[in-house]
């Protein structure tokens, strides 16, 4: 059974005209999926009788709740998700061999709401200090499963309703490239859920497939840097051997900033490895004339669970706040935007760089 989630207007019209409606009940079908949301053909009241048996017996809506939930002391929410990226599958496909699961972060606040999605289940960047990266690769996502982490925690949280997107949960979002693409296509199209781009950050490590975003998506961009040098970089992170740092930069630098659209570079600290003033100097002349900010996040050394599951994690001793407190003053102080980030669920391993499906034991 073919899933309708994910279809852009086009695509509905050809489906409506397939079963025999006319085409403009397409653009019906995109608003009962993005704008009402149903996960019935049923509720698709002003479909008539006949065409809503036709979409019964050739498809499926493709909306799926959690499995499992778990919530941390500072009111951050984490969800398990079970997909098959290979082929997306109904609910009564559930549970058979190919299933996968995937974590998606619900990051409450005072006057906000964010929601951080996974674009892959797992990721095949390597990343030695990234616990998901342990988890190995199982597939991309279909544009279906990236938008049902997105609709389903949205009607979980209400009323408290997402202001939020940020894709930054397992996978590597530009590896995913047309999917990512066609779920921001319909996350911001009038005819679908008409969110402005400004409100979805999407992450990458840097790799050549950003292109393709920087030119056919308005949305803000976040690049994972962690190191300025190259050959620092490359041991920590393989994706540098893809396309190095100075590439990415370079390919930045020939886009238009100054507007409402953002770029930021996503900066983990650790001790004497990248917080050192040498780095700092070498943060500024990279990024010199381009209009962005560094986001220094503290990494997550202390919590048990990564220490057990991943060795690497004890060669990255983590900045204390004073050096962290340092790096930031001077690098604002030189004309680079700098903030030092909260970190929100890390009891519960949501926070940046800890999505391992922990709550898939047992499972």
């Amino acid at each position: 059974m073919e899933v309708l989630l994910g279809k852009t207007l086009p695509e509905l019209q050809e489906v409506a005209v397939s079963i025999g409606l006319p085409k403009f009940a397409g653009k019906q079908l995109a608003e009962w999926l993005y704008v009402r949301r149903v996960r019935t053909f049923d509720e698709m009241t002003n479909i008539s009788l006949k065409g809503r048996e036709a979409l019964k017996a050739n498809y499926i809506i493709g909306r799926h709740a959690p499995v499992r939930e778990a919530v941390s002391t500072d009111g951050t929410r984490k969800y398990l998700f079970a997909v098959s990226p290979a082929n997306p599958f109904s609910p009564s496909e559930r549970g058979q061999e190919g299933v996968s699961f995937i974590e998606t972060v619900y990051i409450p606040e005072d006057d906000r709401a964010t929601l951080c999605v996974s674009t892959q289940a797992g990721c095949k960047m390597g990343c030695r200090f990234c616990m998901t990266g342990t988890l190995g690769f199982h597939g991309h996502l279909p544009a279906s499963e990236i938008l049902n982490q997105i609709f389903e925690i949205d009607a979980l949280v209400s009323p408290l309703s997402l202001s939020n997107l940020v894709y930054m949960g397992e996978g590597e979002p530009m590896d995913n490239i047309d999917q990512v693409l066609r779920s921001l296509e319909i996350m911001t199209a009038p005819y679908a859920c008409a969110w402005s781009p400004k409100r979805i950050t999407v992450s990458t490590v840097g790799i050549p497939a950003m292109k393709r975003f920087l030119d056919e998506s308005e949305c803000h961009l976040a690049v994972s840097m962690h190191n300025p040098f190259a050959v620092e970089r490359a041991q920590i992170m393989p994706a540098e051997k893809l396309m190095s740092i100075s590439d990415v930069v370079s390919l930045l630098k020939q886009y238009d900033w100054s507007h409402q659209r953002r770029i930021s570079f996503e900066y983990i600290c650790w001790a004497g490895k990248n917080d050192t003033p040498r780095h700092a100097k070498e943060l500024l002349r990279l990024l010199k004339g381009l209009n962005c900010r560094i986001n220094l996040i503290r990494f997550h050394e202390g919590v048990e669970e990564v220490a057990k599951t991943n060795i690497e994690s004890r060669r990255f001793p983590a900045s204390d706040e004073k050096q962290m407190a340092w790096f930031q003053e001077y690098l604002s102080s030189n004309g680079l935007t700098t903030t030092i980030r909260r970190s929100r669920g890390e009891d519960i391993l949501a926070a940046c760089g800890m999505l391992v499906n922990a709550l898939n034991e047992g499972a």
